[in-house]
């Protein structure tokens, strides 16, 4: 008989510590959890690596000598406006770390929604390319603070990190697509094309057929990379195509002629600038913001003076 009382005793003594365990392990499980969550929130804010000005500066030896000289002129002649324009390539978390092509042209979504977030909260105010060429040909004035955020390529990512980021902080951007890629594994089907042309959220402007190197072309080839691309993307967004982004930068006096021949109203090189004008509208500079966010970003962008000329 005096086992029993025992034996209650001891099984509530065991429950109770039973208990205690399992609240025990609960309180690391949350600890562990928040250190992880922390931890990994450090690492994506350290993931993107900002691009220093003399990186950057590097890309003006693309520039050929005959548009050298035309930058010179327009540079003295023309009224020119103060418009960064920011280059992206890839937005996602990138999981070929071997991919190194990938890593160095790649903005984490975390870091481009901090960089939005930013230019949003500064009061810039976002423009697409042919707002700012309506600007450059006097039928709009230009915003205070103006901002263009462009995209080339025309990767997935376009539509499943970048257009939820555009919506939630209502802004605009600038999506250059190489028609000849469109549903292929690493870009957007047309039917997400469709829908970023008709979020109200993304102009969308041509990057040829092919991604093709358009310097030193003949006519003949220049006009089948930038009319069909234009024709094509047209016929798929049904709104006028008037953007363009030269493929690698590279262009030379007959690409811009031709560029203009073939209806486009601007284009974009991947020559680091801030200065733009009617004179350079076919060459405008941009920017690649790299992992810079908060200050830094604004910083970099207030004080940012060097250009080709």
């Amino acid at each position: 008989m005096p086992k029993k009382p025992l034996r209650k005793k001891t099984t509530r003594k065991i429950k109770a510590n039973t208990q205690k365990n399992k609240i025990s392990y609960k309180f690391v499980a949350v600890l562990v959890l928040f250190v992880a969550l922390f931890g990994i929130g450090f690492i994506i804010k350290k993931q993107s690596i900002s691009i220093s000005p003399e990186t950057e500066k590097t890309e003006v030896k693309k520039l050929p000598p005959d548009i050298k000289k035309e930058i010179s002129t327009a540079a003295s002649t023309a009224a020119s406006f103060r418009v960064p324009i920011l280059m992206y390539h890839y937005v996602e978390y990138v999981q070929d770390k071997k991919d190194t092509i990938r890593q160095s042209l790649n903005v984490n979504p975390y870091v481009f929604e901090q960089q939005i977030k930013t230019l949003r909260e500064d009061g810039y105010t976002f423009m697409t390319a042919s707002e700012l060429s309506d600007v450059l040909d006097g039928r709009k004035q230009m915003p205070d603070k103006p901002i263009l955020i462009t995209f080339d390529d025309g990767h997935w990512d376009l539509y499943t990190d970048v257009l939820p980021i555009l919506k939630k902080y209502n802004v605009k951007a600038t999506a250059y697509i190489i028609t000849g890629f469109l549903n292929g594994s690493d870009f957007l089907t047309t039917a997400q094309l469709k829908e970023l042309a008709s979020s109200g959220n993304f102009e969308i402007g041509s990057h040829t057929v092919n991604h093709a190197w358009l310097k030193g072309r003949s006519k003949q080839s220049l006009d089948d990379e930038l009319i069909k691309s234009k024709i094509t993307l047209q016929e798929l967004i049904n709104k006028p195509v008037v953007s363009f982004a030269y493929p690698y930068g590279a262009f030379d006096q007959q690409a811009e002629e031709e560029v203009k021949n073939a209806g486009y109203k601007s284009a974009v090189i991947t020559v680091p600038g801030i200065v733009d004008s009617v004179f350079n509208r076919f060459f405008l500079f941009r920017l690649r913001p790299g992992g810079r966010t908060g200050d830094e970003l604004l910083n970099y962008l207030e004080q940012t003076t060097f250009n080709p000329y």
